[in-house]
């Protein structure tokens, strides 16, 4: 038996951290939506015990260092399947980008493999699960639009926000997130507005989405790395209407309306980056076969 599961990527609308916890990890409070690029996992029953990954980029690990190894297992051990699964993970989304493609491959391998071994968990069980692997997989469990709280395994659902087009562009560097949050100084951020966001969503005001995106981990990734900021400045000269970087980067992001405008930014971007995408957001949640 084969299962095909699609695994989409998400951008970060707004990212706030509100202080440093206890535990070691940062409260943090944001508003996230997946859009239309997506890993592709198909998933293999095994009669062996055992859990095997297989992908083409040399990026991606083959063991317990891979999230969706690290899913399965967890799944394996906690509800002792005997069984064993091959899971073949081809890459679109790039690796560590902010836009949570190994969160997004766990979160297909939960929902996959909750199918193939018959297991017969709900969303909200499979999450719940997730939350124990990393961050962002609760949220990549539901998909669609939500606000994250937490270390980003609290969940609340919102409204899809209004369709348009969102251009990504990825310098060739990738960035810790364990660097970036350990450079980050909490007394001099300027929080974004995640109440007026909030209502921007639900209201679907396009414009007010706009104004009101924002990043607190989007300053220290750009000292970090220049070639950031002049991805960020040429997506605003090509004429999008808000520019961003999703999660800690480098990836960012601009919303477009206007297919016109679409190709002019798009065709600038390249350019200046090997990976540049043109897609629309998702923004609806996932329902379970």
């Amino acid at each position: 038996m084969k299962l095909l599961v699609k695994a989409p990527a998400k951008i970060n609308l707004t990212l706030d951290v509100l202080y440093k916890r206890t535990d070691g990890y940062h409260e943090v409070e944001m508003i996230m939506t997946t859009i239309d690029l997506a890993d592709r996992l198909e998933l293999s029953l095994l009669d062996e015990d055992q859990i095997r990954i297989i992908s083409h980029n040399h990026y991606v690990p083959d063991d317990e260092r891979n999230l969706a190894y690290q899913a399965a297992q967890l799944l394996k051990k906690r509800f002792q399947v005997k069984k064993g699964a091959m899971i073949r993970i081809e890459k679109t989304i790039p690796v560590a980008a902010g836009l949570a493609g190994g969160s997004s491959d766990a979160a297909a391998t939960l929902k996959g493999l909750n199918k193939l071994w018959n297991l017969g968990l709900s969303l909200d069980e499979l999450a719940e699960i997730g939350a124990e692997i990393g961050s962002d997989v609760s949220f990549c469990v539901y998909g669609g639009t939500a606000l994250a709280k937490g270390r980003g395994e609290i969940i609340t659902e919102l409204p899809a926000p209004p369709t348009c087009w969102v251009i990504l562009a990825k310098p060739s560097i990738g960035v810790s997130t364990a660097d970036v949050y350990r450079r980050l100084d909490l007394s001099r951020i300027n929080h974004p507005n995640t109440k007026e966001m909030i209502k921007a969503i639900e209201t679907k005001d396009y414009s007010k989405i706009c104004e009101n995106m924002g990043n607190v981990l989007e300053d220290v990734t750009m000292k970090m790395h220049p070639e950031v900021v002049l991805i960020k400045d040429q997506m605003k000269r090509f004429g999008a209407d808000a520019v961003l970087m999703s999660g800690s980067g480098p990836t960012v992001f601009g919303l477009v309306q206007h297919d016109s405008r679409l190709h002019r930014i798009y065709n600038g971007l390249r350019g200046f980056c090997d990976q540049v995408y043109a897609v629309r957001m998702l923004g609806e949640r996932n329902i379970l076969d």
